[in-house]
């Protein structure tokens, strides 16, 4: 039976109050609070800890901060004493989530996923507690469902309910293709909390269809139904659009930490409290705190971002390293010097033509660019020196010495070796 809010003792109220309050922080909507309030009762009271799930669709490999807002959100379950389902979309990244897409998602093959998701799991573990996390592979219950059962599924919900997706409305009244297989993404997601049977389920805004649908179908199939917790989507270092890898806007948890401090103090002055909030672990009083200070004018922006900055390296890297990243941002672009720990990097002579290499292909060979085009617009934003000078012909070609420095952006920097 379940207790009564007036059945707990003082202490246990005020633990529920506590849970609800951590919970409740940069999230959008939480879809029914009051069963929420129902479950960490529930949880306090019998001693067993909430499973709270997240599902990924190991569609592409590397995480970057705006990813890690419903990862930190999952940590503060974790350290509230509750357990985290990790579901690792092996069955449905093979049709991908067509939430938000103008056309049919490409499918991945099973050896992507295999790869994808084992890049993922590396990279959670640097948030999330290993101890109170389990990992799932949804192939699990959804490889093992014939034919009868699909069918069965499919019969639970209706197309006109399909329907209300936006993605799925603007497809269909802009006449392009909506394939049957994209249907099942959804169910085959709320089949994942039905096999699990979930307690709580995180998402972005963009994935309230399918997080209600988990609570849909575990009705269906007569079991207690989760609650769907929605949080932002976090724009990028533009400032304007959501944080992608495809659009250069991202900050890569995996990155350098000089890459990772860098890019952190490009963020937007009137961004810095929502990333502080959604993507870092810092508590809800020193947020409290640090609001104040932007907003009077106690705490400076600068000092704000390089705390920021330092935050994401202590946090994806360690504290020696954020020390180090935080020394070598101000000699470099504080006090305007050039890094004592250049790289240095060797020139072939059977990479030069009469004593000369392109520009291009050097910053290709120094690894400053992913591909030509990559290093052709470097040059052209004006982001390329060689020995403090700026170079702006793409068509340049260098004759390389011992000792050059070459700079692409600002915090990119090779020392040449010619022999």
């Amino acid at each position: 039976m379940m207790t009564k809010w007036e059945e707990l003792t003082p202490d246990q109220q005020a633990e529920v109050e506590r849970q609800l309050s951590v919970i409740r922080r940069g999230v959008t909507e939480i879809v029914p609070e009051d069963e929420l309030r129902r479950k960490i009762i529930k949880s306090i009271t019998t001693g067993k800890p909430l499973t709270v799930k997240l599902g990924l669709d190991p569609s592409a490999p590397d995480i970057h901060v705006g990813h890690t807002v419903v990862l930190q959100k999952l940590r503060q379950f974790q350290e509230l004493g509750h357990m985290v389902q990790l579901i690792i979309g092996d069955f449905t990244g093979r049709i991908g989530d067509p939430t938000g897409k103008s056309e049919t998602r490409k499918q991945l093959t099973e050896e992507q996923v295999k790869h994808n998701a084992e890049t993922y799991q590396q990279q959670i573990n640097k948030i999330l507690d290993p101890a109170q996390t389990k990992v799932y592979f949804n192939s699990e219950w959804l490889s093992p469902m014939n034919f009868a059962e699909v069918v069965n599924l499919a019969a639970k919900v209706t197309v006109a309910r399909m329907m209300e997706r936006d993605d799925f409305t603007k497809r269909f009244q802009g006449g392009l293709p909506i394939s049957i297989h994209e249907f099942f993404y959804p169910l085959m997601q709320g089949m994942d909390s039905v096999a699990l049977e979930s307690d709580i389920e995180l998402g972005g805004t963009d994935q309230k269809f399918n997080l209600l649908m988990g609570r849909t179908l575990q009705k269906e199939y007569g079991k207690e139904q989760q609650v769907a917790i929605m949080l932002p989507l976090i724009e990028g270092l533009d400032g304007v659009q959501k944080m992608s890898k495809s659009l250069g806007n991202y900050i890569g948890i995996d990155e350098e930490p000089n890459e990772i401090y860098g890019k952190a103090m490009s963020i937007p002055d009137e961004l810095m409290a929502k990333y502080y909030e959604l993507t870092t672990d810092i508590s809800n009083e020193d947020l409290a705190a640090l609001r104040k200070g932007l907003e009077d004018g106690s705490v400076h922006p600068r000092d704000a971002k390089m705390n920021l900055a330092h935050t994401y390296v202590r946090m994806y890297h360690n504290q020696e390293a954020a020390e180090a990243a935080k020394n070598h941002f101000v000699t470099v672009f504080q006090q305007r010097a050039l890094p004592d720990d250049i790289q240095e990097v060797t020139v072939e002579p059977g990479m030069l033509t009469d004593g000369s290499i392109g520009l291009i292909d050097l910053i290709s060979h120094l690894g400053f660019a992913s591909s030509k085009s990559e290093a052709r617009r470097s040059v052209q934003q004006g982001a390329v020196k060689i020995n403090e000078q700026k170079i702006d012909d793409v068509n340049a070609m260098i004759t390389p010495a011992d000792g050059d420095i070459v700079q692409v952006g600002k915090r990119k920097f090779a020392k040449l070796k010619t022999s």
